[in-house]
């Protein structure tokens, strides 16, 4: 497979020597967290900056998953860098891939996966802790952009399959809120129609029990392009309210 390299960052790798797998895989940093085991492997994370500009470095060496289409194996990050290509094509908001490359040396099979940092956005976990502070129009400006993305994300036939607070990302900006995902490698092709929808939605709602049910209207309202008092979006509120409280009484 050959090395993928966005071409806005190439320049600046360069300048840094960054530019191939050897010279990202041989860079010293420190992790920014624990090194995740297992697999046969494992996978770290380290944060990166070049010029004023946020990078999360991930490398990860055996750490692979099995599935039908590839019985051998294949790292966590070839799923996730091939979900951030198609999130794009799609034109699904989510985070950026600056390099993506595999290499299988000294009977070890290894993998790089470089992305920006969303330094500029906020998860949306964060803003929930700070929930009662914000002012109404920016609760409805935080709940329609989550409600538009979801509509984005479903409308490309596409489940997120973690669609939680903490993979949510938002900024405000004078035209509004944006939001994004990260953390894309559980997406699949939606293919059960709304029983996929369904299943996919309830989490966020499970999390943010901080949520109102005005404000889960609000949500509904920009994921179904309907008012926050239409039939649609109260049998939508309906349906996910019972397949939440079957979650949490398991």
């Amino acid at each position: 497979m050959t090395d993928y390299l966005a071409s806005a960052e190439a320049a600046l790798l360069q300048r840094h020597g960054l530019d191939d797998f050897e010279a990202l895989w041989a860079l010293q940093l420190e992790a920014v967290d624990e090194p995740n085991t297992g697999r046969g492997g494992w996978s770290s994370v380290f944060r990166l900056e070049l010029e004023g500009k946020g990078y999360y470095l991930k490398r990860q060496s055996d750490y692979l998953t099995h599935t039908l289409h590839r019985p051998l194996g294949e790292p966590t990050f070839a799923r996730e860098f091939r979900n951030i290509q198609r999130y794009q094509a799609l034109g699904i908001p989510a985070l950026q891939a600056v390099f993506y490359g595999e290499r299988k040396q000294g009977g070890q099979h290894r993998a790089i996966l470089m992305t920006r940092a969303l330094d500029e956005w906020r998860d949306l976990d964060s803003l929930l802790l700070q929930w009662p502070q914000l002012d109404p129009a920016q609760r409805q400006g935080v709940l329609g952009a989550c409600g538009e993305l979801a509509r984005t994300l479903h409308g490309a036939r596409q489940v997120h399959g973690c669609f939680y607070p903490k993979h949510i990302f938002l900024r405000e900006r004078r035209e509004g809120w944006q939001a994004q995902l990260i953390d894309l490698e559980k997406t699949r092709p939606l293919l059960l129609g709304r029983r996929d929808r369904l299943k996919d939605l309830e989490p966020l709602l499970r999390r943010a029990p901080v949520w109102s049910e005005a404000d889960l209207r609000h949500l509904l309202a920009a994921y179904l392009a309907q008012p926050a008092d239409s039939p649609p979006v109260s049998a939508w509120l309906q349906r996910l309210s019972t397949r939440r409280r079957e979650k949490e009484a398991r």
